[in-house]
């Protein structure tokens, strides 16, 4: 099926199903709210899939994300507001605005120089929507992961020089945080100064990893893929020697874990 028919049919199957008469008494129910949350989810089942480096699960997943992406233009459609092609369209336009290099006649010295032209055409993206007098952190949705949006705060406020010259003056900083949170937690202070010291511990972890180029949110996910699997492999160990979680000395698991490691 080419792909303008395959669109075609995936759209007129979303009106069918919001069809004031004849669709589906859940789908038409849905909101933008409603259906917020089974797109979070989507997103993370694809990430899922590519942390699996499953393709068959991937094109599965991107499906269900594409769907939830008509849903949400069907309902626009209703309202009058945007429609699929409007959203089409617009990325469109704005992935040939922000690559001149590719769809104009602008060149570009380095990939450094493309970068920085990539963030003043965002720049100008950004001021056509906001007031003058709008805040430096203006659309960054409260609602991205923690991480993430840590992360966009703090380049956000690089742009405007508010930023470490490297990555290593770092470093002390954290270790400034750590220092704090021993002294919070020996010093018998409430929970909410322990829980606030922790917090600027993980924050400047993560001023680390932008300065590394590294999207914090991205490494723990796969930190945690890491540990969950190695932990898999420390309880079938376990089970080999007829040895339950529960049973396990920390030294048994420990070793366990070391030996679990060697198979990476």
């Amino acid at each position: 099926m080419a792909q303008s028919a395959a669109i075609n049919e995936l759209l007129n199957l979303m009106q069918h199903l919001r069809d004031p008469e004849t669709g589906c008494p859940w789908d038409k129910r849905q909101t933008w709210q409603t259906i917020l949350p089974y797109t979070i989810e989507e997103v993370y089942e694809v990430a899922d899939a590519i942390d699996r480096n499953d393709a068959q699960a991937l094109q599965d997943e991107l499906g269900d994300l594409l769907f939830q992406v008509v849903f949400m233009a069907q309902i626009a459609a209703e309202k009058g507001l945007f429609n699929f092609n409007d959203i089409a369209q617009g990325i469109t336009e704005k992935m040939q605005r922000r690559h001149p290099h590719i769809f104009a006649d602008t060149t570009f010295a380095n990939e450094t120089a493309q970068k920085q032209a990539w963030e003043s055409i965002k720049a100008q993206e950004r001021n056509t929507k906001e007031s003058s007098s709008a805040s430096l952190f203006a659309n960054i949705p409260t609602t991205l992961p923690t991480l993430q949006r840590s992360q966009k705060l703090q380049k956000r406020a690089a742009r405007v020089g508010f930023d470490w010259e490297h990555w290593r003056q770092v470093l002390p900083k954290i270790q400034e945080e750590l220092a704090e949170v021993i002294e919070a937690v020996e010093q018998g202070e409430p929970f909410a100064r322990v829980e606030e010291e922790v917090g600027d511990v993980i924050f400047g972890t993560t001023n680390l990893a932008r300065l590394l180029g590294v999207n914090a949110d991205n490494a723990l996910r796969l930190t945690n893929r890491k540990f969950e699997q190695r932990f898999l492999k420390v309880e079938a160990l376990l089970n080999e020697r007829g040895i339950s979680l529960e049973q396990a000395t920390l030294q048994q698991m420990d070793e366990a874990w070391e030996q679990a490691k060697q198979f990476e």
